[in-house]
């Protein structure tokens, strides 16, 4: 190895060990501070692993997070939105003809489904199947909601990007329709875990996203665990070593 060569070697080390976060547990602590003191909190995990194995099951980062949190709050409900059936977005926000997100005619026409009768959604209403209406109903009835996800090649996943679009019609009612903001006193968090590409930029994206959908972010309760910073770092090795690394930062027990 050159001299040139090894200086990258050695700067490269750095970056990654310089930007490992090892204090997430200090995120999770005051998370839970803030949840503990709400009447009804929502957790909205969306990440998703497939297993091999049943006696060794393997969970997803952000889910072992939402889990443990579920776990220590008295008056939460946990639900993984990997595991719904909810269809894709049907557009109807861009239409030719204008806007006709969140019209009153595309109310969900079930009083199990829909109790409120806010749940506005034409992918609903031309999808008997759709399940979207599982997460509104509880959504409806709490006065915080954190969102997990994972980030897949600098975004948030599919399972997350699809819950946030088929959400719009939430936005759409008070921003375009002029009617009232169904979410205005509900708090909102969002914890996303990474491997080495943009965490922090998508945790202020969605923030910014939750804004304008009319919730109260609470900025403590956005924050992400990212095991480098180095987006150069696709070792195997590095791989490897982020679900240990992970436990060590966030102290949580392992069968979460």
């Amino acid at each position: 190895m050159n001299l040139q060569e090894d200086i990258q070697r050695i700067r490269q080390m750095m970056i990654s060990e310089e930007m490992v976060q090892s204090d997430a547990w200090k995120s999770i602590k005051k998370t839970l501070d803030i949840l503990k003191k709400k009447k009804k909190v929502l957790i909205l995990s969306c990440s998703n692993r497939y297993n091999w194995d049943e006696k060794n099951l393997d969970i997803p980062k952000s889910k072992m997070i939402a889990m443990y949190l579920n776990d220590e709050l008295k008056d939460s409900v946990l639900i993984d939105v990997s595991e719904l059936n909810i269809v894709p977005c049907e557009g109807n926000v861009s239409r030719k003809d204008g806007n006709s997100c969140g019209l009153l005619k595309s109310m969900l026409k079930d009083k199990k489904k829909n109790p409120s009768g806010d749940h506005r959604c034409w992918a609903s209403y031309n999808n008997p199947k759709d399940e979207l209406w599982k997460i509104s109903k509880e959504l409806f009835e709490s006065d915080a909601v954190i969102f997990f996800s994972s980030i897949r090649w600098g975004q948030t996943n599919m399972f997350y990007q699809n819950l946030i679009e088929r959400l719009t019609w939430i936005e759409n009612r008070h921003a375009t329709l002029g009617e009232s903001n169904l979410v205005k006193d509900i708090e909102t968090g969002f914890i996303c875990v990474g491997q080495n590409w943009n965490g922090e930029n998508v945790t202020e994206v969605q923030k910014e996203v939750h804004k304008f959908y009319g919730f109260k972010p609470n900025d403590d309760l956005y924050w992400n665990w990212q095991y480098t910073k180095n987006v150069n770092d696709e070792t195997q090795k590095s791989y490897k070593a982020s679900h240990n690394k992970f436990i060590k930062d966030t102290k949580l027990p392992e069968d979460k």
